[in-house]
């Protein structure tokens, strides 16, 4: 029975990221999610209380499927900005659910704990690689993470418009935008 429950929890949480995903919060639709989940409503409301609950369930979970897969390494943060790349192009979900939890979740003073506490930790990693001298202190620990965060994510958040002047189209030439990037803010 454990076993039928976990797996439909997961069916569940898949068929929300999806639709979050497209449609955001707002715009999703709790039957949309069952059905694609093979499920009921009923079971949405079990498992996690509401459709903004079930967002933010999507969302911790996405986001410490990303901190598993990408340890940060703050002794080569080209590479790591690299490898956060690389991991968007497998979760092509993560930047459109990202972007909807700052449009719909902005300013709702709750907090994700586990993505507060992850930024904490790789802002300490970098505090401690500038202090041993490996990484260069002109920028604080906190916005050298943010640069690097924001860079590996970078062809993402781009309009279509951009998209459509610019003359860097493939995957692996982005990518090495992306790590030349980080690496120039370390000059």
């Amino acid at each position: 029975m454990t076993r039928d429950a976990a797996a439909t929890r997961q069916r569940l949480l898949a068929a929300a990221r999806d639709e979050f995903a497209a449609r955001g919060i707002a715009g999703s639709r709790v039957d949309r999610i069952a059905d694609a989940a093979r499920s009921n409503k009923a079971q949405i409301y079990h498992y996690f209380g509401s459709k903004d609950e079930l967002f933010d369930a999507v969302f911790d979970d996405m986001c410490r499927q990303i901190v598993d897969a990408v340890p940060i390494d703050a002794t080569d943060l080209p590479e790591y900005a690299g490898r956060l790349f690389d991991s968007y192009r497998r979760r092509p979900w993560v930047q459109r659910i990202a972007s909807w939890y700052r449009l719909e979740r902005a300013g709702s003073g709750d907090l994700a704990q586990g993505v507060l506490a992850s930024n904490r930790a790789k802002i300490e990693a970098v505090a401690a690689a500038q202090a041993a001298g490996t990484v260069p202190t002109r920028f604080a620990p906190d916005v050298l993470l943010g640069l690097v965060l924001h860079l590996s994510g970078f062809w993402d958040a781009n309009v279509p418009e951009f998209d459509a002047v610019v003359e860097v189209d493939t995957v692996e030439v982005r990518r090495k935008v992306v790590v030349d990037a980080v690496a120039a803010l370390l000059d």
